[in-house]
C-alpha cells in the first residue's frame, strides 16, 4: 500500500531489532505509554511470514521518498453483535517523535481503512485516542473518520483511567 508519502509494508524479520527499540515510552509517547515492560519482538512468528492474521496485524510504516521506516499501523478485530457481520477493526498507530505532526499519520490511516475495505468485507474501521490527543483526533478527521463519542473511563495507563474519543470510518463514507 502506497501512498504520495508514505507506504505501508509488512513487518519481515529483519524488523524485529528496530520493533523492540522503538518499544519505549521515549519513544511511543505519553498516550501509548501502558507501564508495560518492553517485550521482545515475535521472531519465530515473523520469519514464517506477515504478522497479518483474521484476528489482528502490524505493519510498517515507511517513507516513500527513502524508504526510512517512521513507525508501524496495526488492527484487531472489534465484534459490535454475535453474527460475522458485526465484526469491526479497530486500528492503531505509533510513529517515532520525528515523524510527527507532518501528516504522514493521516495518510497511513487513510491508507490503512482502504485497505481494510478493499481486502476484506467490513463495514466498519475504528479508532480510539485519548480526550487530550488533540493531534491524533486531527488526524483522523483528515483521514476521513468520523467522531462518533467519548468512552468514559475506558483506557487505563499512567496510574489511572482516562476517556477516549472513538471514530470511525464506514464502508460508504467518502474517503
Amino acid at each position: 500500500m502506497s501512498g504520495d508519502r508514505v507506504h505501508l509494508r509488512d513487518v519481515v524479520l529483519t524488523d524485529a531489532d528496530l520493533l523492540e527499540a522503538w518499544d519505549s515510552p521515549a519513544i511511543q509517547g505519553e498516550f501509548n505509554d501502558f507501564g508495560m515492560p518492553p517485550s521482545p519482538a515475535p521472531r519465530e512468528a515473523m520469519a514464517k511470514g506477515p504478522l497479518r492474521n483474521e484476528h489482528n496485524c502490524q505493519l510498517i510504516v515507511e517513507l516513500v521518498a527513502d524508504g526510512r521506516p517512521i513507525g508501524t499501523v496495526g488492527w484487531h478485530k472489534v465484534l459490535n453483535g454475535p453474527n460475522p457481520e458485526s465484526m469491526a477493526w479497530n486500528i492503531g498507530i505509533s510513529l517515532v517523535p520525528e515523524a510527527r505532526g507532518h501528516g504522514y499519520g493521516t495518510e497511513a490511516q487513510r491508507q490503512l481503512a482502504a485497505y481494510l475495505f478493499a481486502t476484506t468485507g467490513v463495514n466498519r474501521v475504528e479508532a480510539s485516542t485519548d480526550v487530550e490527543n488533540l493531534a491524533e483526533q486531527r488526524s483522523l478527521e483528515k483521514a476521513g473518520y468520523r467522531r462518533e463519542g467519548i468512552m468514559r473511563g475506558a483506557q487505563h495507563r499512567a496510574g489511572g483511567y482516562h476517556d477516549l474519543v472513538i471514530y470511525a470510518r464506514l464502508r460508504d463514507d467518502p474517503a
